[in-house]
């Protein structure tokens, strides 16, 4: 049986690529940059572009392609437990079994303080301006929410994972905008491979910091790549 409590109307965005850049038609008839193209366009990749000149580009890409495939498997996993209210079965592929067990550290460190699940997989949208997908809305110990399943290789520091926080605050932004909502939290629910599990939170006190932060990353990108 489906988690999910039916509080909104969402509604179905369409994805298409637009000069290599990845794009979402809106209800209202724009086409409008995805929050990653706007995040993705805008950061300083410096470490990046570091790191895959130290360990070599061949080596670089293949564990960028496993971390996607494995962050997929993951979130796979969890769309099904809320879609369906069962896990299903990973089969013997070793890599469908530990994004299985990843799966599972999140519901049991986190999925099990989430009061109600609004939508998984949520496409949003900030008229004429920005649009993209969520991993799930709803409430978190009470509290309207976004919430956004991760997976990686090894532990995070906070100070490495901006983007996922200024990601948080765009879609609830959105929501805001579209829904009439008041949404100021947004969660980073994080697995990794070894099974640690960790959360990184924005709460009503540092929202406005990561809101400034999200606005000047979307001036930046049309003031780069308006046409």
């Amino acid at each position: 049986m489906s988690l999910i409590v039916k509080r909104f109307d969402y509604t179905k965005l369409s994805r298409t690529s637009l000069d290599g850049k990845r794009v979402y038609q809106c209800p209202d008839g724009n086409a409008v940059a995805s929050v990653t193209t706007i995040l993705d366009s805008t950061k300083d990749k410096t470490h990046l572009l570091e790191w895959r000149k130290r360990v070599g580009e061949e080596t670089a890409k293949r564990i960028t392609k496993e971390a996607s495939g494995m962050g997929t498997r993951m979130h796979k996993y969890i769309e099904n437990y809320i879609n369906d209210g069962s896990w299903g079965t990973p089969g013997s592929n070793p890599y469908s079994q530990q994004a299985f067990k990843m799966a599972q550290v999140v519901h049991n460190n986190a999925l099990k303080d989430v009061n109600e699940i609004w939508g998984s997989e949520v496409g949003l949208y900030f008229p004429k301006i920005y649009a993209g997908t969520t991993d799930c809305v709803g409430q978190y110990k009470g509290n309207p929410c976004i919430i956004d399943f991760k997976q990686t290789n090894k532990p995070k520091k906070k100070e490495w994972i901006e983007d996922y926080f200024l990601q948080l605050v765009a879609y609830a932004e959105a929501h805001n905008e579209v829904y009439g909502t008041k949404i100021n939290e947004g969660h980073v629910f994080m697995c990794a491979r070894d099974l640690t599990y960790q959360q990184f939170d924005i709460t009503p006190l540092n929202y406005a910091k990561y809101k400034d932060l999200w606005w000047q990353r979307v001036e930046e990108y049309y003031i780069k790549y308006a046409h």
